[in-house]
């Protein structure tokens, strides 16, 4: 059985398949299980619950100064980042090589030996690779997205400054969207066939049995044509091929590929990572609702900490890795949702545990939620935050092949990565209802058993006080979303910025209303084993 492409419980039979749905399960009930022990213990023990409030607002207010240093921390990396000319630093760093492999020789021993990392201290630099040895492959899965959304993500590969002789397009189309997705194609191939390496354009067929409808199985169909057509026919060598998956709305900016590919050259085990930019939501940030900016930053604020925090740093939506991987793992699996961080973890535990994510201090730019209304809205940044807390299905997968392959595993970062994904999803479905709801459960329920006591009076004193130190957090946050803003268009005034700054007051519902409840519902759908299918997140650009 190959543990490794597994989707869901229902892949398996037997004790694997019990096994397998205890470890579904586990997520929700212990989520559902956190919050009706704090809400039964209001009841019957109002003053324990009353002294874990103190205890938990403390720790909430440590939390959030702890992010705080790491979004600082990220941020001025961010900063420096930018004012790098990684084209320049790619050329700088080929001098150095061709002082040591002259005439553009590279010791391809030594690169099989870092391949297979039997020299884990050696970078490929050392071993004579250069930039312009690489081919970026870059592969676009969309389905319904306009023609012009396609086209602005084309041309931004364009302008990113690597020479597009060394650029490999794959568009990734659906065959199910039927003329639209023939006509795009065609516009596309006209518009830009010529322009880069290769341009090929794919079209996934529908219906193809075990296969989960969405980005996962469109990719891996779209890669797997890549090798058939392009990449074999041409013998190009699979470890000079740096692969990049990109949503279709996507914009890089300047100077991307030229990062990546100094990261790769200059890093130890490169052939055993993934490469993660920071995402920004800036496309469409000027005309979308106030709570779609909110949860959108957020979402940025928490990839920004999460590079420094590199032990736990996952793949996630626009990301690059080495085709050598892809061929290892036998390229994305097709019968799940979370195709971004699964990909992550298929390969840790490919590789046995010996897999990370180095983080790229380079912006790529996407578009927020927007729809035709508000209503609208809400309800689709709704789907999407749920779509985005389906990614606890990978955690039953993690700890179901860490079981299995228990005594194979390099055992320290698996458990490492297991803790942090149970800390994620868990605080994530429950931290925000324990403060907003659970803190005023043992006045509401404990009664004169509680009401008349001391502490009943002192602990909402107590707690405001503590949120109120915690606010730090959503300044600091308000500061830095409006110095990452793109330049203000012309039809909106200043009043714009202030606006989207006092916008952050917003904060404690919206952690609720789209991420509390989304990521619990989500959970709770796994825990019944009524398995989502893959939400194409409406976003319209004025």
């Amino acid at each position: 059985m190959d543990y490794l492409k597994i989707g869901k419980a229902t892949d398996l039979e037997g004790r694997d398949y019990r096994l397998y749905r205890l470890l579904e399960i586990f997520p929700g009930f212990f989520s559902i299980a956190t919050l009706l022990v704090l809400l039964v213990l209001s009841y019957f023990k109002p003053v324990w619950v009353a002294f874990f409030m103190i205890a938990f607002d403390v720790y909430w207010l440590l939390l959030v100064i702890y992010l705080a240093i790491y979004l600082l921390v990220s941020y001025f990396k961010l900063k420096k980042g930018k004012k790098i000319d990684w084209a320049l630093a790619c050329e700088k760093l080929s001098l150095e090589t061709n002082k040591k492999f002259p005439e553009g020789k590279t010791n391809e021993e030594l690169v099989l030996k870092i391949e297979n990392t039997e020299n884990q201290k050696d970078s490929l630099s050392d071993a004579g690779l250069r930039w312009e040895n690489i081919i970026q492959m870059v592969v676009l899965p969309n389905a319904m997205e306009s023609a012009d959304i396609l086209r602005t993500c084309l041309n931004s590969i364009l302008n990113d400054g690597f020479p597009p002789e060394q650029i490999i397009v794959v568009l990734a189309l659906e065959e199910r969207c039927g003329e639209f997705a023939k006509e795009k194609g065609a516009l596309m191939q006209k518009e830009f066939g010529g322009r880069f390496r290769n341009f090929l354009v794919t079209y996934h067929p529908d219906g193809i049995v075990g296969e989960v409808k969405g980005k996962g199985s469109n990719q891996a169909w779209a890669t797997k044509q890549a090798k058939a057509l392009i990449i074999d026919p041409e013998n190009i060598p699979s470890s000079r091929i740096l692969v990049s998956v990109f949503d279709i709305d996507t914009i890089l900016f300047p100077g991307y590929f030229h990062c990546l590919s100094h990261k790769f050259l200059t890093v130890p085990s490169p052939y055993r990572s993934s490469y993660q930019p920071i995402p920004v939501f800036h496309n469409n940030i000027w005309q979308a609702s106030f709570f779609s900016r909110v949860a959108a930053s957020s979402n940025t604020f928490w990839q920004m900490m999460m590079q420094v925090r590199q032990e736990s740093l996952v793949t996630y939506s626009s990301h690059s890795m080495t085709y050598k991987a892809l061929l290892d793992i036998g390229f994305w699996s097709t019968n799940m949702v979370s195709e971004d961080s699964r990909i992550f973890w298929n390969c840790l535990m490919y590789y046995r545990g010996e897999y990370r994510v180095e983080p790229l201090y380079h912006l790529v730019s996407m578009d927020i939620t927007a729809d035709h209304t508000m209503n609208l809205t809400a309800r689709s940044l709704y789907k999407q935050q749920r779509r985005w807390a389906w990614g606890v299905e990978s955690l039953p997968y993690l700890m179901f092949n860490a079981i299995k392959n228990w005594k194979h595993l390099k055992k320290r970062p698996v458990i490492s990565h297991i803790l942090v994904q149970v800390y994620g999803f868990h605080s994530w479905a429950t931290n925000a209802l324990i403060i907003a709801v659970i803190g005023w459960m043992p006045m509401l329920l404990g009664g004169d058993r509680f009401n008349s006591t001391v502490l009943s009076g002192n602990l909402p004193t107590i707690s405001s006080f503590l949120m109120n130190l915690a606010l730090i957090g959503m300044v600091l946050s308000a500061v830095i979303s409006s110095l990452l803003l793109p330049k203000r268009p012309k039809e909106y005034s200043a009043w714009k910025n202030i606006a989207m700054i006092l916008e952050w007051v917003c904060v404690p519902i919206t952690i609720i209303i789209f991420g509390a409840i989304p990521c619990l519902d989500a959970q709770i759908r796994l825990m019944k084993g009524k398995y989502m299918g893959f939400w194409i997140t409406p976003k319209i650009r004025n």
